[in-house]
């Protein structure tokens, strides 16, 4: 279903195949990974930093991946990962360097 999340937070996400990636995300969809973690679909998902500011850059992803994707329901079968064209990696990237991470 369509929703409108509002980004909070930083997660560090483990596939399957252990290499790692950083995601901007919020409690709700922390919780869609924690699942996805009891039921197989990734390794590990551990939260960096609460609270982000919500900056320019938060605002800029955050209305991307709204645009883009839906909130998976509780019976999803696989763990979808967000894909970053160039334009917004540079701003997770920017998020990052704003909350000294990576």
């Amino acid at each position: 279903m369509k929703s409108h999340e509002t980004f909070t937070l930083i997660e560090e996400i483990t596939r399957l195949d252990g290499s790692k990636y950083m995601e901007i995300s919020d409690m709700v969809q922390n919780g869609r990974a924690e699942l996805a973690v009891e039921r197989g679909l990734i390794k590990q998902v551990r939260i960096l930093q609460l609270n982000i500011a919500h900056t320019p850059h938060v605002q800029a992803y955050e209305d991307y991946v709204n645009e883009h994707y839906d909130m998976p329901t509780e019976d999803f079968k696989t763990f979808q990962e967000w894909e970053k064209p160039a334009d917004m990696q540079a701003e997770v990237t920017a998020i990052l360097h704003e909350n000294h991470i990576g």
